[in-house]
Parts: structure tokens; sequence; C-alpha cells
């Protein structure tokens, strides 16, 4: 009986949070007036704001240098990029991968869960006896899931809006690959464990650089270490991941392709014209340009498409009737998420598998 007083109680007070943050979310905006101890800070651009939720026990900086100094290759080729493939990104993404369903579901009732990288919500509201909060950097992304009923805000995964021990557990689901550092993927799997409770459960998925579909390889254009050392800006710390494996593929759904004009003109050398130096680069290659084709139809659908295309970030292919649009990606090899969330005090690896091509970690917080 007392248990069920308090499980309702939980119930409750979670519900009116959602319902208040629902409210917060008006065209992409937090109001930080509606919370006394909220504080606003600038996650995107002028019209994209997030609001931090403090319970006032400790300090943190709304103001992140972190956060205001995200490299330009991911404001470019991440960012922006899904903010103009949104509604056909997400008409792509609605199967739920078995084991993050398993997880989700064995959640205990009236659990809190936060999902960091949200896209399309996909996920929320998947275990219908938990609750759900995501975030996403992307604006058209997060009013996608709004519209369809939701919590959600736009945050950045490097600095999560939530106060600590906040949530019972945490989903980053194909996110930590579109961090373009090393620093900035530890900082996002700290973020993840800060923001559950002692005992709360993380899982992570990212890309792997070994595929069980070894087609595509070739259709994917690897960044040179010319334009690897250009784009790491001020706040990114010079810092690798070392690998010695090779890229087979990354499965996708739609057809990709092998060259790139956008990406010659970044100082990109064709796979074909690779030295015996670069072949041995090639080896240890993890950063990757991603195509992605808009077709002609669904690119109508906004002017975000003629604006890249006037801007250069992306190009148009008359023979697949699609805009082509090039996403960041830093795929991991096999024990690399381990060791970045090995470095972490307070957290433990509970479980670690590869599925559809990534590799899977769950982490346990111990403090």
């Amino acid at each position: 009986m007392v248990f069920n007083v308090i499980r309702t109680s939980r119930f409750t007070q979670l519900s009116l949070w959602a319902i208040t943050l629902r409210s917060l979310v008006i065209n992409s905006q937090c109001t930080p007036e509606i919370f006394k101890n909220m504080r606003e800070i600038k996650v995107k651009s002028s019209s994209s704001f997030c609001s931090y939720i403090s319970d006032g026990s400790e300090e943190h900086s709304c103001s992140s240098l972190r956060v205001q100094s995200t490299p330009e290759i991911e404001k470019k080729y991440v960012h922006r990029v899904y903010d103009a493939i949104a509604p056909h990104f997400s008409s792509t993404r609605f199967a739920k991968w078995p084991k993050v369903a398993t997880f989700l579901n064995s959640m205990p009732s009236g659990s809190l869960v936060l999902d960091a990288g949200c896209g399309n919500g996909k996920y929320l509201g998947l275990n219908p006896n938990c609750f759900f909060i995501g975030c996403d950097i992307s604006d058209p992304l997060i009013k996608i899931c709004a519209d369809r009923g939701h919590e959600v805000l736009v945050a950045d995964a490097v600095d999560l809006p939530y106060r600590t021990g906040f949530g019972d557990a945490a989903i980053s689901i194909a996110v930590l690959h579109h961090l373009s550092t090393e620093y900035r993927r530890k900082k996002a799997i700290e973020e993840l464990v800060r923001v559950v409770k002692k005992g709360g459960l993380v899982l992570i998925t990212v890309w792997a650089v070994e595929q069980e579909d070894k087609s595509l390889v070739t259709k994917w254009t690897p960044l040179t270490k010319k334009y690897v050392e250009e784009w790491i800006g001020p706040g990114s710390p010079r810092v690798r991941s070392p690998s010695s494996i090779t890229l087979e593929s990354i499965p996708e759904n739609e057809e990709n392709i092998s060259r790139d004009p956008l990406i010659e003109e970044i100082h990109v050398i064709p796979l074909s014209s690779q030295s015996e130096h670069n072949e041995r680069d090639k080896q240890n290659q993890q950063e990757y340009f991603v195509p992605w084709h808009l077709p002609y139809h669904r690119a109508e659908v906004s002017g975000a498409s003629a604006c890249a295309l006037e801007n250069g970030l992306a190009r148009k292919d008359d023979k697949k009737s699609a805009v082509v649009y090039n996403r960041y990606y830093h795929v991991f090899s096999e024990g690399e998420l381990e060791r970045l969330a090995s470095g972490i005090d307070d957290a433990v690896i509970v479980d670690r598998f590869f599925d559809k091509s990534n590799w899977c970690i769950v982490l346990e917080k111990t403090v």
C-alpha cells in the first residue's frame, strides 16, 4: 500500500512536470520565466533556445564554452543537414531496434527515461508504463516530436538540460558518432551518466567500423588528414581515437554515391588517387561524410534546400532527382566506446554487444 502511494505520487509529480514542460516548447523556445531556477542559454542559433532545469544545488554554467564552441563541421554537416532533411529523415525512421525495445521494456513501471538525441521520437513512449522526455539539437525534429504529443526540447548532447540524478534511465541511440572530437564524445557519455540516479542505466549505441554489409564502403567519402586538422576549432582539443580496423560499410536506406564534388572542394581525395601512404592512412580511417539523398519532391516542401544549394551545403543530382547532403560521422572501432566509458568514475559497464552493425554498451551509475 505504501509503495503504491509513493508510486502514485511520483506519477503525479512527473505528469505535472511534463505538462509544464510541454507548455515551454513553443516554436522551439523554452520560456524561462515559468521556473524560478531556470536559466536560458543559446544552443543553436538566435531562434533556438533551451532552458536548464536546476534544483539550485549546483552550478551548471549556461554559457558553456563547450556549447558555444561547437566545431564548425558539426554545425555544417550535422546540425544544418538534419534541420534541412528532418521531414524526409523522419519518414524513414519508424522501425524500433529489438535490443533498444528490450532495454526500455525492462524499465520498472513509473521510470523516467531521458532520450538524448531523440530524432523523430520513435522510442519516446515505447514503454507505456514509463515517462519519456526527449531532446535533440535539431529544431525541426523536435517540432515533429512535439506534434506527435511527446515531451521534448531542443538541447545539446554535451550539455543536457537536466539536473543531476533527474532520470531513472537514459538512452543515446546513434548520436555519439556525430560528435567530432574524442573530448566531446566522452563529455556526452559523462552527461548521460550525470543525469540519471544512482543505480540508473544508460544505453548507448554507435555506428561500428565492423559492418555486416560489406557492399557500401566505396560509396562513402573519407575525410583526409588535412581536412580533419582544419575543422578542429579552438574549443575542440586535438585528441584522435586510435584505430587499426578498416571501415567496411555503413548501412543506409538510400542508394549512395562514391564521388561528391562538394567534398572535393574541401580537400577530400578520391580513393582511386590515394598514394601508398594514404592507403595506410585509409586503414585507420574513422572520419566520413555520409550522403543523404533528399528527393526533389521532398526538397520543395521548404526553402531549406534552396538555401543549402546556394550556400554549397548541398548539391543537385539530376540522375537521382535528389538534393544530396553530406553528414559527418566518426565510426567507432571495437573497444573504443568501452574505452571512453571506462574513464568515467561514477559508472561501470554492465553489458556490451554488437547489434545491427552498431557497438552498444549499457552503463550503471554507481554514485
